[in-house]
């Protein structure tokens, strides 16, 4: 087991738990169609925070859950701040965003 898990699975809790306070959580999935988007984060059929809840955090966790090698690389933090510039927030993202940033930085520390 990777010794970065036991981290990461306590940051996906935290990731989950502010798109629940911001209400940014769905009680319903999107459709079957939406969800097999080929895009990068599936722009074209999913709002980004759908796009954590309903394709990131479920991948995520089945790679711990499964023993299974982390990314290399992540960059959803840069992509949290191209979409939350361009809706105009007022703030409610900052602490998402921060919570992303660590994610990104426990992917790529060194194991």
């Amino acid at each position: 087991m990777d010794v970065r898990f036991p981290k990461i699975a306590e940051q996906l809790l935290l990731i989950e738990r502010e798109l629940r306070l911001q209400g940014w959580w769905d009680e319903l999935p999107p459709s079957a169609e939406a969800l097999a988007s080929v895009e990068p984060f599936s722009v074209d059929t999913l709002d980004f925070e759908q796009w954590l809840q309903w394709i990131f955090l479920p991948r995520m966790k089945a790679i711990l859950e499964n023993d299974l090698p982390l990314p290399n690389a992540s960059g959803i933090q840069e992509m949290a701040e191209m979409v939350f510039a361009a809706r105009n927030v007022q703030g409610k993202d900052r602490q998402l965003q921060v919570l992303l940033k660590e994610f990104d930085q426990l992917i790529t520390a060194s194991r």
